[in-house]
């Protein structure tokens, strides 16, 4: 009876022994930078020990195994179970990390961010300066979709200087303060404060400051016109180099600054730019009515019009191609999805640009895009043969890729009901436009003002010249590179007196 129990207890310790020489073999080719072997071994210890301790350090080894493998994805949904293990969980806050690390590879603005968000402590005040900055710039873009406007800014506020993600915090944070439903009011000036801090910042290691910088100006611009300054806007517009990536967007709205400005030979130079070739992909509804209205302003009927048909030309044939998608019953996300993802014909393609455009949505191309990487390499994957090891990855890159086509297929499916709207918005605008010009013109004719004799007898005055070393040309049709964003019109004003 005695060797019967000797025998029972040393059972356990045997099999201890077992799993411990496997972790072993699996930490040694970890270390060597055999990630395939260490994937392997660390994943069978996972699943089989029944000993705590080395299934937890295995749970860390196996997720940084596949990080060093460059399987971002793969590495994030370990990574991930651990995060949710918590703080009783030996490698909690190195799984953190490993997280961050894996978000800033991919850039994912979805997954990671929100599982961040959902499960902040304070325990993380000992991360890596680094590490914690970019957390609270996450959370801090998460909270400025929602909306909470004071969480947001408690977060962005405290990314340090000295971070590499510190130029983006101030920019969004210049965004936040500068939202017309931030409690108690847009907090303009502490905005621009904030916009000009990211300008005043050298190339040293701040990340995409660049990029960032244009997009600061652009809030800048925007927030002088949201104060009424609009000549200090369109100076800021301005600043953003001639075909740089929000260099169309620039191009707008300094021509709703130069309008608003009483500029209006301005205002029309600059959607000549915009509706330049080089463009004819931008989906742009509004720069039509804006075209239209600062002609009716100046009292140029025939102009006018002349914008509207454009619009109704471009546009009217798109919403048709809209209306029926986006108001279809019974169609899914995946059903969107796909139509963006494979660029579908039923889509108007400067729409199709717009949609595609979306800084979320390429977040969201390129997540998908490298979990179908990722499983191609598994599948392909040699030393994973005949194992439960990748079958197991496979399937849980797929039920991630189920939840982001999902994700894409909403956003997708509210772009295009977006543009479908901003159509149909300013279709209904031009509508109230044409009846002002008739009745104008009507007016017009009935107190007996010829017009066109009246603008036959006005000079017409070149514009003015910034220095002596520009050059006047008058614009004769073409467009030339060099001469695009430099476009200014000089107007006789066709009203009466």
């Amino acid at each position: 009876m005695k060797r019967i129990l000797l025998l029972a207890s040393l059972l356990p310790s045997a099999a201890w022994a077992q799993d411990l020489a496997l972790y072993n073999r699996a930490l040694s080719a970890f270390n060597s930078g055999d990630y395939d072997a260490a994937a392997q071994a660390f994943f069978e210890v996972n699943e089989t020990s029944t000993d705590a301790d080395l299934r937890t350090k295995s749970e860390y080894y196996l997720a940084q195994s596949f990080a060093k493998k460059e399987l971002p994805v793969t590495a994030f949904i370990h990574y991930q179970s651990i995060l949710r293990a918590g703080k009783a969980h030996p490698f909690y806050l190195k799984a953190v990390e490993g997280l961050v690390n894996v978000q800033q590879q991919l850039d994912d603005q979805y997954l990671i961010p929100n599982q961040l968000e959902k499960r902040y402590s304070d325990e993380w005040a000992t991360l890596p300066l680094e590490v914690l900055a970019r957390i609270n710039y996450l959370i801090g873009q998460i909270d400025q979709r929602k909306a909470k406007f004071d969480e947001a800014q408690a977060f962005l506020e405290a990314v340090p200087r000295e971070t590499a993600i510190y130029a983006k915090a101030q920019y969004l944070l210049g965004v936040v303060l500068s939202d017309p439903r931030f409690p108690g009011g847009p907090k303009y000036e502490q905005a621009i404060k904030a916009f000009e801090r990211v300008l005043a910042l050298k190339t040293e290691k701040q990340e995409d400051l660049l990029a960032t910088q244009h997009l600061s100006l652009l809030g800048l611009g925007r927030v002088h016109y949201g104060m009424g300054q609009y000549q200090r806007a369109v100076e800021a517009y301005e600043r953003i180099p001639r075909f740089t990536k929000f260099w169309d967007v620039a191009l707008f709205e300094d021509g709703w600054a130069r309008y608003q400005n009483d500029d209006l030979g301005g205002a029309l130079g600059s959607l000549q730019a915009l509706h330049a070739p080089q463009f004819a992909g931008a989906f742009q509804p509004e720069s039509w009515y804006l075209k239209s209205i600062t002609y009716y302003f100046s009292c140029l009927y025939e102009e006018a019009k002349t914008a509207l048909a454009a619009f109704d030309e471009i546009y009217v044939p798109m919403r048709e191609k809209l209306t029926p998608l986006v108001t279809a019953d019974g169609k899914d996300e995946e059903f969107f999805f796909k139509l963006v993802n494979d660029s579908s014909e039923k889509i108007p393609k400067p729409v199709l640009n717009w949609v595609r455009s979306n800084e979320r949505m390429l977040g969201l191309f390129a997540m998908l895009n490298q979990i179908d990487k990722e499983k191609a390499a598994i599948t392909a994957n040699q030393a994973w043969r005949g194992s439960k090891l990748g079958p197991d990855l496979v399937s849980l890159l797929d039920q991630n890729r189920a939840v982001l086509v999902k994700v894409a297929g909403k956003l997708a499916k509210n772009r295009l009901t977006e543009a479908n709207e901003a159509i149909s918005h300013f279709q209904n605008q031009a509508e109230i436009v044409r009846f002002e010009t008739s009745k104008a013109e009507k007016e017009m004719a009935e107190a007996g003002v010829n017009q066109r004799k009246m603008l036959t007898e006005k000079s017409l005055y070149r514009p003015k010249m910034p220095a002596e070393d520009w050059n006047y040309w008058k614009f004769q049709g073409e467009f030339w590179i060099d001469e695009i964003g430099y476009y200014q019109y000089t107007l006789k004003r066709g009203c009466a007196e």
